[in-house]
């Protein structure tokens, strides 16, 4: 039986203090072009610029993080993205007008983030401690994720596919969470792709658990991305 070639983890680029002064790279066509933030290295170069770079949607959400750490990772994610937004854009970061476009599941706007006009998308996660951003000039989702623990495994993986939970199920309980973790992460960067986000049914997509990369999904590029022990992380673009 011939198997599928195994696809290599992706390999996003670490930000850096000052990255954002440099023109990044444009993504080339249905390829994305990612960034890894760290947010122990980003957070004090980042503080200065957050009252001047953030819109006051944006400002109003970090003041509700109670936890100082959620409140420097949200920060360090969306100022990163305004900066390299305005590199991109040739605009300056305070003046990019980002949006949400409507779910296309219920039309209320909390779709994907978009800034109207221009033809360059793009999509934002964060965990503890690490952010990844994900540019294309397409449809784009990019997940990251802290592996979870059994009890988080155990109690989330009746949501999934079918076929993902039986893979789960016969995975070692040691290798479980980082199984869960290729699971959950490709599956909510393609849903984020999408527009849904976790509106959709996660049982109507098999991503699959396996470690040589995702199961093929029509119209889309799934990839996993390399993050460093102790992380999983997917970005999905449309083709």
């Amino acid at each position: 039986m011939c198997l599928p070639p195994v696809r290599p983890a992706l390999r996003p680029e670490r930000l850096t203090p000052g990255a954002w002064a440099r023109l990044p790279e444009p993504p080339r066509p249905g390829r994305p072009r990612l960034w890894l933030a760290r947010v122990e290295d980003l957070s004090g170069a980042v503080a200065p610029l957050a009252d001047a770079l953030l819109d006051s949607g944006e400002r109003a959400r970090a003041a509700t993080l109670h936890r100082a750490a959620d409140r420097d990772g949200y920060r360090v994610a969306h100022v990163c993205l305004r900066l390299l937004l305005g590199a991109y854009l040739g605009v300056a970061p305070s003046d990019v007008p980002l949006v949400r476009r409507p779910c296309p599941v219920c039309r209320a706007p909390h779709g994907r983030p978009d800034v109207p006009g221009v033809p360059l998308c793009f999509s934002v996660s964060r965990t503890a401690g690490l952010c990844l951003l994900a540019f294309a000039d397409t449809a784009v989702g990019a997940d990251i994720e802290r592996l979870p623990g059994p009890d988080v495994v155990a109690a989330l993986t009746t949501v999934l596919h079918p076929r993902e939970a039986d893979e789960l199920t016969a995975c070692p309980p040691e290798r479980r969470p980082a199984a869960f973790a290729r699971v959950w992460t490709r599956k909510e960067a393609y849903l984020k792709g999408l527009g849904t986000g976790l509106g959709r049914d996660l049982r109507s997509d098999h991503l699959g658990a396996s470690p040589h990369g995702p199961r093929r999904v029509p119209g889309w590029a799934v990839d996993d991305v390399a993050v460093g022990a102790g992380c999983a992380a997917a970005v999905a673009v449309a083709v």
